[in-house]
Order: C-alpha cells, then structure tokens, then sequence
C-alpha cells in the first residue's frame, strides 16, 4: 500500500463528521477534497500552501465544498487562522507535482508546522505526515524530523513510522503522530 493510501486509511477511521482538520500541504487538492468527504458538511477543512498555483488547482477541485477555506501561507503559520482545536492535519511533503520542483518544503518550516499542528490537535488527534527522501532537500527534511521525533515525550505523543525495510532509502514513507495528552 502507498504511504498516501495508508494515510487516508488512517484518518478516515479516525475523523468524523463536524470535525476540523488540516491539510497542512494543499498541492493539487486531492488530500484536501478527501479530508472534507471526511468532515462532511457540517465540519471545516483548513488548507495550506504557498504556491497561488496549488490554491487555484485546489479550489477548483474542492468547488463545490463549502467547508474548504483555502490559505496562501505557509504551513507554519496555521495558527494564525485556525482558531479551534483540530481533529487530525495531514502532511504530504515534497513539491507540487505539475508546478515548479524548486519550490520545497523545507525543514525549518515543516517542523514549525508540526509543532504548531500538534499543539492545535485535540487530546487522541492524529498527524499524518508523507515524507519524500528522494528529491533535492527531502533527505535533511526526513532527518530534520527523525530528530524532532526522538526529542517528544514518549507520555504525550505516540509514533509510528511506516516504512519498510526492504525499501530504498529513498522510497516515499509515512509518519503517524497521535496525541495523548
């Protein structure tokens, strides 16, 4: 199973309808579109990404979801918009598919965006994050978050990293971040 099919298993067992959740990294608008058939009519999806090309190709898609409310910001200033406690956030890292490869995500402000998601998750809230080692910056990306993993307390998250051993290093993999506390 690819790491975004295992992620999109992972919330949907987890959100329910009136929830409000995150797409931390909108891209092309198909995390997006998924988490608001998740969050139905009556829940909110919050979207994030810098790119004016990703916004557009998103709201297109999400045309007819009123509960989509599209941000060209930085993943990492998700707080400054988001005003209620949140479900789950997903993370598809890397760049847009069909826009320009030299616009990343990058370390400094990935793990910002994590941190600030992880302090708006409700108590038992999820992270889903697909990391990509594989293109130009995504190596230190994953190591950058390896890092931040290991220094989180064991008593307040739980992580499971989902990536097979046999893969090569730099196969797409996901990352599942539950709230406890």
């Amino acid at each position: 199973m690819r790491p975004t099919e295992l992620a999109h298993r992972l919330i949907r067992d987890h959100v329910n309808c009136g929830d409000t959740v995150v797409d931390a990294t909108v891209g092309n608008g198909h995390d997006t579109l998924f988490l608001a058939n998740c969050v139905g009519d009556s829940g909110k999806v919050h979207g994030f990404d810098i790119q004016q090309q990703a916004i557009e190709s998103t709201g297109l898609r999400t045309a007819e979801c009123p509960q989509v409310e599209l941000h060209q910001i930085g993943h990492e200033e998700m707080d400054t918009v988001v005003d209620s406690k949140i479900a789950a956030a997903m993370f598809n890292l890397g760049y847009l598919p069909s826009g320009d490869k030299a616009v990343i995500t990058r370390p400094r402000t990935t793990l910002l965006a994590i941190q600030k998601a992880l302090d708006l998750l409700a108590s038992n809230g999820l992270i889903t994050i697909v990391v990509y080692p594989g293109h130009e910056g995504g190596e230190s990306e994953a190591d950058a978050i390896s890092d931040w993993i290991t220094s989180q307390n064991e008593s307040e998250v739980v992580v499971a990293n989902y990536r097979s051993e046999d893969s090569p290093s730099h196969a797409p993999y996901l990352i599942e971040i539950r709230k406890m506390a």
